[in-house]
Formats: C-alpha cells, sequence, structure tokens
C-alpha cells in the first residue's frame, strides 16, 4: 500500500489503495470545474397547493461559488425573515456548481429575491421542511487541469476495479475506501476531531484551546501569532484585542472566558457559544477520525472491504434509493456468522449489502473476531471508548455504522480529463479524486 501525505495522515487517511503514482494536476481551477447535482428523496406537492397545509415552498437551487450557509443567510436576509425558515439537506462546498433543493417557511414564490449566481426554480410546496433524511446522494463531475502523469488514469483505475471486487466484463466499477474527506476537519487547519476528542474525554479546556489557540502554518501570520499568544499566555482580555475579527467564534469563546473563572463550567459554556451544528460538528468529527483510523487499520490488517469476513456487520441497501444509486441503510445490519459468510458475500457482491464499520457512539456495539479487534486496538489507541459519547446537550451521540468502501459506476473524458461518478450521501468525491491526483492537500 502506498502512504498518504502527513495532512492526510493527521486525519486518519493513511494510505492509498492504488499503488501507481498519480496524475497530479488541480481541482476547482473555477467553480465549473466541480459539479454537483443533488439525488434527494422528497415528495412535493404543486406550488399553487393550499399554504396553510403545505407551509413550506421548495425551491431547486444553482449555485456558482455559494457558500450553502452563506446563501440561505442571505436568502433569508433579502426575505427579511429568520435564517431558521430556510431549511436544505446537504452543504456543498463553495468552490463548485452546486444544484440543491432548498426549502423556505411560510412565504409565497413571487416574494423570491434576486440574488447573484444564483438560479431558482420552484419546485412546489411541502407540509415540512427539506432535511438532511431527504439527500439520497449526488452525482458529480469533476475537472482535472493540467494534469501532470494523464497516462496514469488507466493504471489507477485497474486498481479501484481490483478494489472494488469487480468482474470482468465490469469496466466501470471502482472503490476506494470511504474515507471521511480532509475537508470534514478543516481543510486549512484540521482540528475539529481534536476538539471534539477532548470533548469525549471530558478534558472542556482541552477542547477550546484545541480550537482557540493550536496555530496552523496555513493560516494568515496575524491569525498564527494570536493563536500562539492565546495559548502562550491565557490572557483572555489581552487575546481578545489580538483575534482578528473574522474569527467570531473564537472571540465569542475568548469573550465567554473573560467573564468566568477558567473552571471547567467555565470552559464547556465557551464552547457551547458556538451554533449548535457546529458543537455537533466538533463531536461528529472525533468519529470520522476514529473511523478512519479504523479503515486504515483494516487495509494494514489486510481485511477485505468489498467482502466481510466472519465477525464483520453488514448492512442492507437502501430500498428506497433512486434509480441508479446505491445507497447503504445503517438502520438495517446484520452480524457476519461463520456459516453466513459465502451468503453475505454474494449480497455484497451484487450491491445489496456493504461491510461497515463503527461511528462511535454510546449506543456502539463493535463487531467481532478480527474487524472486532481491530476496532478495540483503534479506540484504546485513541482513548476513547464508546460511553465517553454521553455527553450533554448537542454533544451526546449515540452513534451509528457507515460502509467501510464506497462503489460507483466511473465514466472518463480525456479532454480536459474529467471524472463522472455517483456518490451515497456522506461520500467524499475529493476522496475518489485523491487516488488520481496523489497530490499533497497542503500544498498550495
Amino acid at each position: 500500500m502506498r502512504e498518504a501525505h502527513d495532512v492526510e495522515r493527521a486525519v486518519g487517511m493513511d494510505y492509498y489503495v492504488s499503488d501507481a503514482d498519480g496524475i497530479g494536476g488541480r481541482l476547482r481551477d473555477s467553480p465549473a470545474d466541480f459539479r454537483v447535482t443533488e439525488r434527494e428523496l422528497f415528495a412535493t406537492e404543486p406550488v399553487d397547493a393550499d399554504p396553510g397545509a403545505y407551509p413550506h415552498l421548495v425551491l431547486r437551487v444553482t449555485l456558482s461559488d455559494w457558500d450553502t450557509n452563506d446563501f440561505a443567510g442571505a436568502l433569508s436576509d433579502r426575505l427579511g425573515i429568520s435564517r431558521e425558515r430556510v431549511s436544505w439537506a446537504g452543504t456543498k462546498d463553495k468552490r463548485a456548481v452546486t444544484t440543491q433543493l432548498f426549502s423556505v417557511d411560510g412565504i409565497d414564490s413571487d416574494a423570491l429575491p434576486d440574488l447573484p449566481d444564483a438560479d431558482v426554480e420552484v419546485v412546489g410546496r411541502a407540509g415540512r421542511p427539506v432535511l438532511f433524511g431527504d439527500l439520497a446522494g449526488n452525482d458529480f463531475a469533476i475537472t482535472v487541469r493540467d494534469p501532470d502523469a494523464p497516462e496514469n488514469v488507466d493504471a489507477i483505475t485497474a486498481d479501484l476495479r481490483e478494489f472494488a471486487g469487480a468482474s470482468d466484463g465490469d469496466d466501470t466499477t471502482v472503490a476506494v475506501p470511504n474515507y471521511f474527506g480532509q475537508q470534514r476537519f478543516g481543510s486549512r487547519r484540521p482540528v475539529t476531531h481534536e476538539v471534539g476528542l477532548a470533548i469525549a474525554r471530558g478534558d472542556w479546556e482541552g477542547a477550546v484551546m484545541a480550537y482557540v489557540g493550536n496555530p496552523s502554518d496555513y493560516e494568515p501570520e496575524r491569525t498564527r501569532e494570536a493563536r500562539a499568544f492565546v495559548e502562550e499566555t491565557r490572557d483572555w482580555a489581552a487575546a481578545l484585542e489580538q483575534y482578528p475579527g473574522h474569527l467570531g467564534y473564537e472571540r465569542a469563546m475568548l469573550h465567554r472566558l473573560v467573564e468566568g473563572d477558567d473552571e471547567p463550567g467555565d470552559f464547556r459554556a465557551a464552547l457551547e457559544t458556538a451554533p449548535t451544528n457546529l458543537q455537533q460538528l466538533f463531536v461528529n468529527a472525533a468519529q470520522s477520525y476514529v473511523f478512519n483510523r479504523i479503515l486504515s487499520a483494516r487495509l494494514e490488517r489486510g481485511l477485505p472491504f468489498a467482502e466481510p469476513v466472519e465477525g464483520d456487520v453488514v448492512c442492507f441497501a437502501d430500498r428506497d434509493a433512486p434509480e441508479g444509486l446505491t445507497v447503504p441503510d445503517t438502520d438495517r445490519t446484520q452480524r457476519v456468522t461463520e456459516g453466513r459468510v459465502r451468503s453475505v458475500s454474494r449480497h455484497c457482491e451484487r450491491g445489496r449489502a456493504f461491510v461497515t464499520a463503527p461511528l462511535v457512539g454510546t449506543e456502539t456495539e463493535l463487531a467481532d473476531g478480527d474487524p472486532g479487534d481491530v476496532e478495540r486496538a483503534v479506540l484504546d489507541a485513541v482513548g476513547i471508548e464508546p460511553a465517553d459519547f454521553d455527553l450533554p446537550d448537542e454533544f451526546h451521540s449515540e452513534g451509528t455504522r457507515r460502509a467501510v468502501a464506497v462503489r460507483t459506476a466511473l465514466t472518463i473524458d480525456r479532454d480536459p480529463l474529467t471524472f463522472a461518478f455517483s456518490l451515497p450521501r456522506g461520500s467524499y468525491a475529493t476522496v475518489v479524486l485523491r487516488e488520481y491526483l496523489k497530490r499533497d492537500p497542503a500544498a498550495r
């Protein structure tokens, strides 16, 4: 196996499964080079349906170079309503052209404003908002600019077909480990998992310092100096004088610390100044890091990803997924016994079942056999256990399981070099592309 770059290893992605040299090149030269279209599961009524019974106006919006949260904020500002009345199924990267569903509570279609680089289509009305569970997956079309060695594409594809367990007659199916991508942890300063791990260990002070301190070489000099100052002095009031205004979450935490006495409850209260979705992200990132470590350890152990071994826990395909998109349903799981390995392997080969690993939480039941040994060894190395996620309020998590590999039908156009594929919700296009580029994410 080929070792990954340091910044990837820092978030648990230790390896590439393709040993072939990368193609190099650049992603996102322009937003149009990274196109994402949602595959959703959401039924609507006609736009002229009774707004009393169907108060949510559903929109299909194509955005160019918009952060999802920023667009929701701009839309609510222009409508003069609370941002809480704007909902969506999936948060997308900014440097892209994205097509996705939004819903807005309690407005008429003629009230919609014009916003730059946003094409808004009214789909209909609904009795509830669009939510995360309404997203089945995404279609991607991603262009790589100025590849250094485009001739390596075929060798990499062959390696990914082998990892998928693709049959001889199948020229399109590839698979990669279902790692959480770099952006899950912070693309320029991957620290959210460090915050979450400290929270799980009950170290509220350590969690705050991982977020407000912890300078990164890839941040502006003034930001690095501010973070270093707060680490060295713990002088919260003086630090506020140094922190740039755009670091609003850090500044809110420091304001809360100025009011306290540096007790554990003060540090927890400082973290709780962050928006609830960010509080949840801290814990989710810790779970994601542990999951990535488990996948890397499974690769080291030589355990398969495309088929189960005794002791594995598999989940089955979602029966309601859109045509042409296979989505794991982690609410339907089965533990693989010795007598069931062969039959479950056939289900996996046909895309009806998937080997899983835990996103650890209070309800996590670890696998048996060799897979269970891998999971327990990683938890021991990280220094946490499922019960540690019995946390207050937004930090609490029961956990779930996640497929260890993601398979997709891949088509490649050569001029320009463009990769088209579909992934279920929660899987990262950049994790597929990293196998091809093999480029240091920290390189600028």
